[in-house]
């Protein structure tokens, strides 16, 4: 302490203590107004995820709204600390606008997610827990921020595609309507039976209680084609039925056929041979 107090005059020690006991507690007061400030930024997120989803609002909305109004407060929160510093904040808020202009230009691509961001939110093309496919990907829809989407895969991956590359593209939602058509394509041969086929086809559909009498299934010839007939195969099933339908009407038709002598060709050449005289 004597080292400290020989290496500094005593006005020089005055006057840090003087910088301490003012500029101390207005850091103090500002480092408090943040952890405060955020505190009830959080609380208010909170508060308004609640009431909206009481009200039976979408999540991905819910998601947006709530993550747009704790990205305002904070700002405003970061604003006020700076403030009670003595920083002026209008010149502040001037600079910032200036370099937000700057950023902005430079950052077109992000502000292009965003408003694709707001859009989506507006016209809801989707919402979570939807099986979409858009932007060269697809999936179910599990969260709509600002700037992207995030997806997750059938094999549980997750997909984070911009919001921009989205909106931009043809989106396919596949749980918007409550049913879907299976669009099956089964073949036989040309010596098989058509009307036994058919009957078969008709029989295994009538069994399976996950596909709707209303609409009614449809079986149809659809072509003749080089090595097969083939039949279009149409029913329709509740959306959440539709792979689990597809895989059992297919392995059904399969076992039942084999069974009833009806054949399912592949694709084949035949190869005529002829003879002919050898030249002298």
């Amino acid at each position: 302490m004597d080292f400290l107090l020989n290496l500094f005059s005593e006005e020089t020690i005055n006057q840090i203590k003087e910088i301490l006991a003012v500029y101390g507690l207005k850091v103090i007061a500002a480092i408090a107004i943040f952890i405060v400030g955020k505190i009830i930024a959080k609380l208010v997120k909170a508060g308004i995820a609640k009431t909206m989803a009481k009200a039976g609002s979408d999540p991905i909305l819910i998601s947006f709204t709530t993550n747009m109004v704790y990205a305002a407060l904070l700002a405003f929160i970061i604003i006020a600390a700076l403030g009670q510093l003595g920083i002026q904040t209008t010149s502040f808020i001037a600079i910032l606008g200036a370099a937000g202009l700057a950023i902005g230009l430079a950052l077109q691509g992000s502000l292009a997610n965003f408003a694709a961001g707001v859009l989506m939110i507006i016209l809801r093309p989707f919402k979570q827990g939807d099986f979409i496919e858009g932007g060269g990907v697809s999936g179910v829809v599990e969260e709509v921020r600002i700037f992207n989407t995030i997806m997750r895969t059938g094999d549980n991956k997750t997909i984070i595609i911009p919001n921009g590359s989205l909106m931009n593209d043809n989106i396919i939602n596949y749980s918007s309507k409550p049913t879907r058509r299976l669009d099956l394509v089964i073949g036989i041969g040309y010596d098989d039976d058509i009307k036994k086929a058919k009957n078969v086809l008709n029989e295994l559909m009538q069994h399976d209680d996950r596909i709707l009498k209303d609409p009614a299934p449809v079986i149809g010839l659809l072509e003749l084609a080089d090595s097969s007939v083939n039949f279009a195969v149409r029913p329709w099933v509740k959306s959440a039925d539709y792979w689990g339908v597809h895989f059992d009407l297919l392995e059904s038709i399969k076992l039942r056929f084999d069974k009833d002598g009806i054949s399912i060709p592949y694709p084949q050449q035949d190869l005529h041979l002829h003879n002919s005289p050898c030249e002298k």
